[in-house]
């Protein structure tokens, strides 16, 4: 086999995998571990400090984004549409998901296989921001989960109060911009996934 001496962009060089929406492969950034927040460089696709944690807040998940997807058009217009207010548009990122493992994984950087189960729909500033949430392909305690219902209340709680927290100055309330309208189920959460696939293509493939 020729070696590949070329290391692929996260965003833009992976694949989803070949039975998508319902299965992914996703790229994690951030672990439960971490007491910074890391991202991904848009433009080289290295892992980018972004801040360091100021107060107790700390992913409850593996946190990552969908490759190949974008949270444009199309992503903006469908959040418009569900929760009734016209000025909403996509964030501009790929995808953020988070998933869901028994097994501690320590690192990010990483490939994993998911299955989507449900999300989070999350605005940030007049900006769809959506949050699925899946479960590790295989995992012995979360993996036979279909639906985010069958997730218990405390984790979903967890990941809720997280979202709206993550960017608060404790000192200054006022300043929070998040809101989660709701927490939507697997069939919602493969209809936003879709749209960003579709904004990617509209974005990066289309000439």
């Amino acid at each position: 086999m020729k070696p590949n001496y070329y290391v692929a962009h996260p965003w833009h060089g992976l694949e989803l995998g070949p039975k998508a929406p319902d299965e992914l492969d996703v790229f994690i950034e951030l672990t439960p571990q971490d007491t910074v927040k890391y991202e991904i460089d848009k433009a080289s696709g290295f892992i980018r400090v972004d801040r360091p944690q100021k107060y107790s807040n700390r992913s409850p998940t593996l946190y990552g984004f969908i490759p190949r997807t974008f949270s444009g058009e199309a992503s903006g217009k469908h959040c418009s549409e569900v929760v009734g207010r016209p000025d909403i548009v996509g964030d501009g990122d790929p995808i953020d998901i988070c998933v869901l493992s028994v097994n501690p994984i320590t690192h990010g950087n990483m490939i994993l296989t998911v299955i989507p189960i449900g999300g989070l729909r999350m605005i940030d500033k007049g900006e769809a921001d959506d949050k699925i949430v899946a479960v590790l392909k295989g995992d012995e305690v979360f993996g036979q989960i279909k639906e985010i219902s069958e997730v218990p209340k405390a984790l979903i709680n967890k990941l809720h109060h997280y979202f709206l927290t993550y960017k608060l100055d404790p000192n200054s309330p006022s300043t929070g911009t998040v809101e989660i309208t709701e927490v939507y189920d697997r069939a919602e959460a493969i209809k936003v996934i879709q749209y960003g696939i579709e904004d990617y293509i509209k974005k990066f493939v289309t000439v």
